[in-house]
């Protein structure tokens, strides 16, 4: 339905955007590395991807993922075409990893860095493995793999964690622990990724 949006930002969080396009509003889900992209532009172009369920002649669901770039829609793609990973599962997973790294963990079959993402357990590790390996490497071809604080952030990071469906009270907990374990002035990102990181442990 729709390839890209353009327009400007009237609202951002880790896991969704509001973009204004000529007068139209469009609630777009994001991953936490187009929000890392994003969260300091006015204007953006987002590549989408649209969701929409029909029951009973009438439409149940309708919702559009944005990306920051091709690749990381292409993963989007690739990650739902597999059995039992759905649109949310999806986003938590590129969340949880850029997609470089994503990448590498598919391409090394490294089950263990995949069941660490809330959600997906062996079975499912194996099947994303053995299901994209191949096509993911052809597809997305090489990636540049990147290295990877108040009150505003904690909310935020505690906001994104609960939208990605973990239980406010151990949500709470890891990102407590993700702002003792990181310098003043880490950001919201980086705290979501290590909160992430004791909520799978």
């Amino acid at each position: 339905m729709y390839s890209y949006i353009c327009g400007n930002i009237r609202a951002l969080n880790p896991t969704s955007v509001l973009i204004d396009n000529q007068g139209m509003g469009y609630q777009i889900q994001i991953s936490l590395h187009t929000y890392s992209a994003i969260k300091d532009l006015k204007e953006v172009q987002l590549f989408t991807h649209c969701i929409i369920k029909v029951e009973s002649q009438a439409v149940s669901q309708f919702a559009i993922y944005g990306f920051a770039d091709e690749k990381e829609r292409s993963l989007f793609l690739d990650l739902i075409s597999v059995s039992g990973v759905g649109n949310n599962t999806a986003q938590l997973i590129l969340s949880s990893f850029e997609p470089g790294d994503l990448v590498q963990v598919i391409a090394t079959g490294n089950v263990g860095a995949l069941q660490k993402v809330k959600g997906i357990g062996s079975k499912s590790a194996q099947r994303i493995i053995i299901d994209l390996k191949d096509k993911i490497l052809k597809s997305v071809g090489e990636l540049k793999i990147p290295v990877f604080l108040g009150n505003t952030i904690k909310e935020e990071s505690l906001s994104a964690l609960m939208t990605l469906g973990f239980n406010r009270l151990n949500a709470e907990k890891a990102v407590e622990k993700a702002i003792k374990g990181n310098p003043e002035g880490a950001s919201v990102e980086k705290i979501i990724k290590a909160a992430l990181g004791y909520l799978s442990s």
